[in-house]
């Protein structure tokens, strides 16, 4: 789509690398530009599809600039699931090298006898010991052997490692030793990347650190081989000479490439999270502060609480699950992430019948190559998409405004062949159970994640986007419930218009446990000003220091309980009077998760947390267009469950569509890179942003 002026003022261009599409979009700051462009992703080389997007919509930038280039990928994340990155190494205190596989002392499923652990990113032979040890009060018990460093440097080049990570017993309370080992390897070891656990994860727990920093520095390579050329390739372009790059991380903040490149296991989830803080921008603009923002791509769909008008944020994640839905079973990463949950199932998910002759959708992808069957480029397996087209939900003619023509006949044989026939049913029937499965696999993983987080999922309206949340949402809605769905103009494209709401940011941490009434509020003012001053370093180079915002945070938990729960600290000078409200947000925050608070049980504080972020960009909405064409584009045959037959009904043009336009279910409403499907009766309203609200009556 596109909409554009000629007037003063820069552009910038938001780039998110999706399972089968990129998606890139280009806006001004003034709202007189707004260019979106969707291409498929090239797994082989990610950046090509990047420079492709972007190559093509800068031409189109009518004299402007380009300022910034914020970009988003789930290649690390990739990596660490598909074991492709370094060859890595772990240096450990003595006697604790084997943390990391011990893990934690509960089991995920204690009925699974076959139960299944991510193997280690450090095997047990790439995993060393050195002589030292730190005390938990930071004072030194063993003093650090060098002597021991140099050892285990002989081994790491005898074995050819790629990778270090550093984590030493409670070297978050004193990070000499690890910092001395890290002068060693540097020195010694040029070639090799280094991470330390002090400087990525300074908090408690010694599985999550080791796991994490392991994580880290398996990818390090890889990310600033991957950023920096693709920070060249950008700055060749004729129009992107002078463009900063910038890349989204996992907690919904932007930082530069070269922070990027040292912590990239911050940005093992900034796709989905540009989509949350797209989703939470326009619950602001429409003054709905409680939202479901649901995401369903070409590979994966993303269901995430936006709460009081803002993500909720977790401070841990897990990577390569063996189990879908089971915490636990895949590798922790202590690092602060948006909180969503994902599965696999989307466009491009395939459908098939398992060894019981169940229909299973996902989580296998055709991806973008081959892609499914519809796209004629090799695949031959049935995916929901080729389920969507056989519907008649997506236009054969119009898949990305027209750029990519769909084959029906190819869709039909694949279904044909792999489920209806084995099935014994009609074709039309399989396709529908293909599209209904998948409605009920999202629906279910967003109960689950409302569920765990003390929400009744019926009262949040969903915000349906990415290229087949809008063909999917209404059946989702429906299964939940939910009384209303919106449609954002670019729903195709939103993870990308999430890039360009998002401010510069970075989050701190400092472990430091103790009674929250026997708290050392001295030590607390030392860490929240050594962070502040962190935070005004790293921001330093983007954003003038009167335009830093700080919050602040507290890990706390009842004593005795295995977790905490991140609470909001005063701005100021903290010391013994504040503890009183400190306790009052731990109890509301508490009473809000789980429904009520333990009585005459004392309260510890386990970790500081502190946020340093810049002003939060403006994103102009660009008006809509005011056409005095009729919307109305023809009829087509669809599936209309409800009335178990195929019958047409209208088809409009998505740009065409003025605000304040009324509407009426069953309808097809095009754009280029997404098609909302109303395939029951519902309520449309086209509001002043350009949204397609849906009303759903829900019966009681």
């Amino acid at each position: 789509m596109s909409q554009t002026n000629e007037t003063t003022g820069g552009c910038r261009i938001g780039a998110d690398i999706g399972g089968t599409f990129t998606d890139i979009v280009m806006i001004a700051d003034d709202g007189s530009v707004f260019e979106t462009a969707k291409v498929l992703t090239t797994p082989a080389r990610p950046d090509d599809a990047v420079l492709e997007g972007v190559s093509s919509l800068a031409e189109r930038r009518t004299g402007k600039a380009i300022d910034h280039i914020v970009h988003g990928t789930t290649l690390f994340t990739n990596a660490l699931i598909e074991r492709k990155g370094a060859r890595t190494a772990l240096i450990a205190t003595r006697g604790f090298r084997d943390a990391i596989e011990i893990g934690r002392e509960h089991r995920y499923d204690m009925y699974d006898l076959y139960m299944r652990r991510p193997e280690p990113l450090a095997p047990r032979y790439l995993r060393f010991e050195v002589d030292e040890r730190i005390r938990a009060d930071g004072s030194v018990l063993t003093p650090l052997d060098e002597a021991s460093v140099e050892a285990v440097i002989g081994q790491l080049r005898a074995e050819n490692v790629e990778a270090v990570g550093v984590c030493l017993l409670h070297a978050f309370t004193n990070p000499a030793h690890e910092q001395r080992i890290g002068e060693m390897l540097r020195a010694a070891m040029p070639e090799v990347a280094v991470t330390l656990a002090s400087e990525l994860v300074p908090e408690i727990r010694e599985y999550d650190r080791s796991s994490t920093v392991l994580a880290n520095v398996y990818v390090q390579k890889l990310a600033a081989d991957y950023l920096g050329r693709l920070r060249s390739r950008l700055a060749a372009l004729p129009h992107c000479a002078h463009a900063e790059l910038l890349i989204m991380q996992s907690n919904g903040g932007l930082c530069e490439v070269e922070t990027a490149s040292r912590f990239p296991i911050r940005l093992v989830e900034s796709g989905p999270a540009a989509g949350a803080l797209a989703a939470a921008h326009y619950g602001q603009l429409l003054e709905t502060p409680q939202l479901l923002s649901f995401d369903m791509g070409g590979t994966t769909a993303k269901a995430c609480l936006i709460v009081d008008g803002e993500p909720l944020i977790s401070p841990d994640f897990e990577v390569d699950r063996q189990y879908q839905f089971k915490k636990g079973s895949g590798l922790p990463v202590k690092v602060p992430v948006i909180e969503m949950i994902e599965i696999g199932t989307g466009g491009g998910s395939i459908a098939r019948l398992d060894t019981l002759d169940r229909l299973q959708a996902g989580p296998a992808s055709a991806g973008a190559v081959p892609g499914p069957a519809c796209y004629a480029r090799g695949g031959r397996m049935p995916t929901v998409t080729d389920a969507d087209l056989l519907l008649g939900y997506l236009a054969p003619d119009f898949f990305l405004g027209g750029g990519m023509a769909l084959d029906t006949d190819a869709a039909r044989d694949a279904i044909e062949r792999e489920i209806a026939r084995p099935r014994g049913i009609d074709v039309i029937e399989a396709a529908w159970s293909i599209h209904q499965l998948a409605n009920e696999n999202m629906a279910s993983a967003a109960r689950i994640h409302a569920v765990e987080r003390g929400k009744e999922i019926s009262a949040f309206p969903l915000f349906a986007f990415g290229g087949a949340g809008p063909v999917h949402a209404l059946g989702v809605g429906r299964i939940l419930r939910s009384k209303r769905v919106i449609y954002p103009l670019a729903a195709g494209v939103m993870s990308a218009i999430g890039f360009l709401t998002a401010p510069i940011a970075f989050d701190f941490v400092r472990s430091r446990p103790s009674p929250l009434d026997a708290t050392d509020w001295n030590d607390v003012m030392m860490l929240m000003t050594q962070m502040e001053r962190d935070g005004l370093e790293i921001l330093a180079t983007t954003t003038a220091p009167a335009n830093i915002r700080f919050r602040r945070f507290a890990d706390m938990r009842y004593r005795k309980q295995g977790y905490e729960i991140r609470v909001p600290v005063p701005d100021g000078t903290l010391d013994a009077k504040s503890a009183s409200a400190i306790l009052s947000a731990f109890e509301q925050t508490y009473a809000a998760l789980y429904g009520h608070t333990v009585p005459a049980t004392p309260v510890d504080i386990v970790s500081w947390r502190l946020i340093a972020s810049g002003p939060k960009p403006d994103f102009v909405i660009p008006p809509v267009a005011s056409d005095r064409r009729d919307a109305l584009k023809g009829y087509r045959s669809i599936w209309l469950p409800e009335r178990n037959r195929m019958e047409e009904v209208p088809i409009f043009d998505r740009y065409l569509l003025e605000a304040g336009r009324r509407l009426e279910g069953p309808a097809i409403i095009e754009e280029r890179e997404s098609t909302v499907v109303i395939n029951s009766d519902a309520q449309l309203t086209v509001d002043s942003f350009g949204n397609v609200v849906a009303d759903i009556e829900v019966s009681t």
